[in-house]
């Protein structure tokens, strides 16, 4: 996926992912940090799809609160095949309608999006890295470990499609 529904991390929570990826890379584990010449962000993504327009976007959501008041805890280390390495939030159930409502109002619109961020499927996390070796993976699960917990509060949202640049932000 290369466009998303971003949400964005207060500065504390940013340079603690940040310093992570530079941990990473030390490591010999590409982290995102360099990704877009280094315009890449931490987020948290809501939903994900190939393509989204921008606009369509902002317009099915007016009138949601896109930044949701509430601060998230990442707990855990996580890893999706192909070379995924992320971090977790705890359980949040207000995290969880949030992204409900979103998807809704994005469904309602006829805006499609990836099947991995439908209800009952998405996994909210922060992704680190696309392409960890399986050499490095025990390496890079520790680099992560050493950080937890990393209390993040959402300060900024938007749509970000990156294979096309453009970001729309979404008003708070």
């Amino acid at each position: 996926m290369v466009a998303a529904v971003e949400l964005y991390f207060d500065r504390v929570a940013d340079r603690r992912i940040r310093a992570l990826w530079e941990a990473l890379e030390r490591a010999g584990v590409a982290s995102l940090r360099d990704l877009l010449d280094g315009k890449h962000r931490p987020h948290l993504s809501l939903v994900a799809a190939d393509r989204l327009d921008g606009p369509a976007v902002v317009k099915a959501l007016d009138g949601l609160t896109a930044v949701p008041p509430m601060t998230v805890t990442f707990q855990y280390v996580g890893y999706f095949p192909g070379g995924v390495l992320w971090l977790g939030p705890g359980p949040s159930t207000a995290l969880l309608a949030h992204q409900a409502a979103v998807l809704a109002r994005l469904t309602e619109a006829g805006i499609v999006t990836s099947p991995l961020y439908s209800e009952g499927s998405w996994v909210p996390h922060c992704t680190l890295s696309m392409r960890v070796p399986v050499t490095k993976i025990a390496e890079a699960v520790r680099l992560c470990v050493d950080v937890l917990p990393v209390p993040a509060t959402f300060t900024g949202a938007a749509v970000a499609d990156h294979a096309r640049e453009s970001y729309y932000p979404l008003p708070g």
